[in-house]
């Protein structure tokens, strides 16, 4: 049996910024917005691509999508 995952499942556990988009119910460029400034989970960088972690995005929005930037201070 092999260890390395097929690529539907790899697919199912990260998100294209479209796919964030919709979730939160905004803009694609909102969404980069808000990675930009560290108010969501960092997304990852596959060469060209970005892709965000469907688990960490759940959990973020389920937390109350808290900012995610640390030693924030206002």
């Amino acid at each position: 049996m092999s260890t390395v995952p097929k690529k539907a499942e790899l697919s199912a556990k990260l998100l294209d910024v479209q796919a964030v988009a919709e979730m939160l119910g905004c803009s694609v460029r909102h969404v980069y917005r808000l990675a930009d400034r560290g108010a969501m989970p960092s997304p990852l960088r596959l060469g060209s691509l970005v892709r965000w972690s469907k688990a960490s995005v759940e959990t973020w929005i389920a937390d109350g999508c808290p900012s995610c930037r640390k030693g924030v201070r206002r």
